[in-house]
């Protein structure tokens, strides 16, 4: 019976009908902007002037909230949210699940009499309480220790989200344990924000710049993403429980061709997108692009990058939409890693820059970047971050589903490097030999077609398998995943740059302390640290093996499983780095450990039950029932060869089934690093091996016999 439901799935996507688009005609972009969040422009209308200031002050200066104005900035709040169809409001928070969490509260209160009162207190705005022992706390929370509470942050402004059947004031909120120690990511990131600016300001103040009040990290996560067809999904269990095929063998037609990328966007994904981006807009997400991607099925969409705080926001609405708008649309979308054998997998490069609250870009070389020394500085800084703390930035990324996109199919690889990319790696080569050489300008593009206008040349090229590449004025980390909450990598580039902006701060008001001159002793360090750091430059193929063996010898680390990665997230160096810049307590980064190491156990074991499952109960009974509908019509040698064939792989499925239930079974006992090391060196390599045995049996079984819906029909169905 399996197999006729996939039939009639595959018939009925086949068919064409089409899905009717929720939005009629949609708004004009540029008018509905940000009308559904509680932003600067809706307080500055209806918050009393002194409160509005004070907030303002709060918001763009960091200082204390006011407990006094929370009275009025709630009861205004309430009263706009209500306006907007709003019953419930909601502390919105980010625990260390990577997704989000929030628990809704109703406005209305009774009265007595039958009467009721909406009703939204200043307390209930700046404090909210949840159990904090059932979110993950990595010790930190015994399950009798359940007090946690989320903290408004004013920072991040209130939103309304609607739903089918109403709607609810979202308030963006911090998460904190009775003691203090922050049980969410957002605590840390913010944190990290503040060391970075202040360590900035520190540079800035000695190049001259005493205006500038804050230097604040920004980004932009680009998301890519798969849809598939719901009907299909439906039939797949590893893609409703863990995000990913275990099984499938490789259609005929992939990614070979490069048809797909910037393709023609499928009617029904075009449906889907302009909806997304309409609920986006009306949240202030600043959409900016959106493109089919490499795979087949695979899509992706940019904002323009703002405030690291207010940007980690957005990219958690943007997960959340792109999966419940999907579904509206009879779609699944899939954020895992890498959900298809075969094919690119899943990032979501994150834009990194610092820029002032002037408005000034710190890594923007402007006109003359040979000899724009407090750009050099800056981009010395990072260089020394990543070449010193290579291996917290790349477990910054780590996750099980991570582990199956890096170093394949256009993902960057574990070893983590830099590119600068032309122009600047002429300057950094020099600068390597203690000279500062100004260079020429740079030519534009020659189509040998005059009539054309002329098209200008970038200062360096792009490098797509870098980790960690330059692109004009800000570095894009492309290692992060397109599931992971990108606060998490945000706050160690902060913190680890932050580092080394100290380091640079300390040593420069050492040397004008000895009576150097400060643009000697700028030279003079940007050329001491570029030697010291060049190590971590690479502008070749990242893919390549020659590029492994060669970054082994310049001393870099290839940390190719989240196993590998689980010592430096609380080692002796970690902890004095994320302390020393009052990123992370001692405490805090110890639950970290364990944290990350549950998460990937358990992610593997998962994996591994529900592929036994599959192969037991859906893929060996399809052989089977093939087997015994053609034993008997094999008459030939040749035919009785691929009975034996079939046979041979029944045997051996059976046989890896049982090695994947050992595997498995020695999780039990021993410490998490013991078993993490298990699931790198027993369980996925026994998943990988099962699952070369079910798909050679795919490719051998008659098709109407087969229950799971095929590579080439959940990639290429639409």
């Amino acid at each position: 019976m399996t197999h006729n439901i996939r039939r009639e799935a595959v018939v009925a996507i086949g068919a064409g009908k089409k899905i009717a688009p929720v939005l009629e005609r949609p708004d004009n972009f540029s008018e509905i902007f940000g009308q559904l969040v509680f932003n600067e422009r809706v307080q500055k209308q209806r918050l009393p002037p002194s409160v509005f200031r004070s907030l303002q002050e709060t918001i763009k200066l960091g200082r204390p909230i006011d407990p006094a104005i929370a009275e009025t900035v709630a009861t205004i709040m309430k009263d706009w949210a209500i306006e907007h169809g709003a019953t419930h409001y909601t502390h919105w928070f980010q625990p260390m699940t990577g997704s989000t969490a929030e628990k809704h509260d109703s406005f209305i209160t009774p009265t007595g009499g039958g009467e009721t009162l909406s009703k939204f207190s200043g307390l209930e705005l700046i404090r909210g309480e949840s159990d904090a022992s059932s979110f993950p706390s990595g010790g930190l929370r015994a399950t009798f220790e359940a007090r946690g509470y989320t903290a408004w942050d004013p920072t991040s402004p209130a939103f309304i989200l609607r739903h089918p059947n109403g709607a609810m004031l979202v308030i963006p909120t911090l998460f904190v344990s009775w003691n203090g120690e922050a049980l969410d990511k957002k605590i840390p990131l913010l944190r990290s924000i503040k060391a970075v600016g202040k360590q900035a300001i520190r540079i800035l103040r000695m190049f001259g710049n005493k205006t500038a009040l804050r230097v604040e990290a920004a980004m932009g996560a680009e998301q890519e993403y798969f849809l598939i067809d719901q009907r299909l999904a439906a039939l797949r269990p590893d893609l409703l429980i863990t995000g990913r095929t275990l099984f499938g063998a490789r259609p005929p037609k992939g990614q070979e061709l490069n048809d797909n990328y910037f393709g023609a966007i499928p009617e029904r994904v075009l449906a889907f997108m302009t909806e997304l981006e309409h609920e986006l807009v009306l949240l202030g997400v600043p959409v900016k692009t959106r493109h089919n991607e490499a795979a087949p099925g695979q899509f992706e969409l940019a904002p323009m990058y703002e405030a690291a705080n207010l940007a980690t926001d957005h990219q958690m609405l943007i997960m959340q939409l792109l999966k419940s708008i999907a579904a509206r649309h009879g779609l699944l979308c899939l954020l895992h890693e890498k959900p298809f054998a075969g094919v690119n997998g899943s990032g979501k490069h994150n834009n990194w820059s610092l820029i002032t609250d002037e408005g000034e870009n710190l890594f923007s070389p402007g006109s003359d970047p040979w000899t724009n020394y407090q750009f050099l500085l800056f981009c010395t800084a990072v260089l020394r971050a990543v070449h010193k703390y290579g291996n917290l930035i790349r477990t910054s990324v780590c996750g099980a589903g991570n582990d199956q996109r890096l170093g394949g199919l256009e993902a960057p690889p574990s070893v983590i490097s830099v590119v600068l990319g032309g122009t600047l790696d002429k300057i950094f080569e020099h600068l390597a030999s203690g000279k500062f050489i100004p260079g020429g300008e740079i030519s534009p593009l020659d189509l040998g077609l005059p009539e054309l206008p002329v098209l200008a040349r970038d200062a360096s090229d792009r490098n797509r398998t870098s980790p960690f590449a330059f692109t004009g004025n800000k570095f894009e980390f492309r290692a992060v995943g397109a599931s992971q909450n990108p606060a998490g990598s945000t706050t160690i580039l902060n913190a680890v740059v932050a580092d080394s902006l100290s380091y640079y701060a300390d040593h420069l008001e050492k040397a004008i302390t000895m009576g150097v001159d400060f643009k000697t002793a700028v030279q003079n360090l940007i050329v001491e640290e570029v030697r010291l750091h060049k190590d971590v430059l690479f502008s070749g193929d990242s893919y390549s093996d020659r590029w492994v063996k060669e970054a082994k010898k310049r001393g870099l680390s290839n940390l190719a499983s989240t196993a590998d990665c689980l010592p430096f997230i609380d080692d002796q160096e970690t902890v004095d780095l994320l302390t020393r810049m009052n990123v992370y307590k001692e405490s805090e980064l110890k639950s970290r450990f364990g944290i990350v190491a549950e998460n990937y156990i358990t992610v593997v074991r998962i994996e591994a039950n529900t592929a036994l499952e599959m192969a037991g109960t859906q893929i060996l009974p399809a052989a089977l029932k093939y087997k015994k509908a053609i034993v008997d019509i094999m008459s030939t040698e040749i035919q009785k060869n691929v009975l034996i064939k079939l046979d041979h792989d029944i045997d051996h499925l059976i046989v890896l089934i049982a090695k994947l239930k050992e595997a498995v079974g020695k999780l039990n006992g021993g410490s998490l690093q013991k078993k993490a090391n298990i699931c790198r060196d027993f369980i996925l390599p026994a998943l990988q091996e099962l699952r070369t045995a079910a798909d050679d049996l795919e490719e051998i079984v008659n098709d109407e016999d087969w229950p799971l819906p095929t590579y080439t029909e959940l990639l290429f169905m639409r």
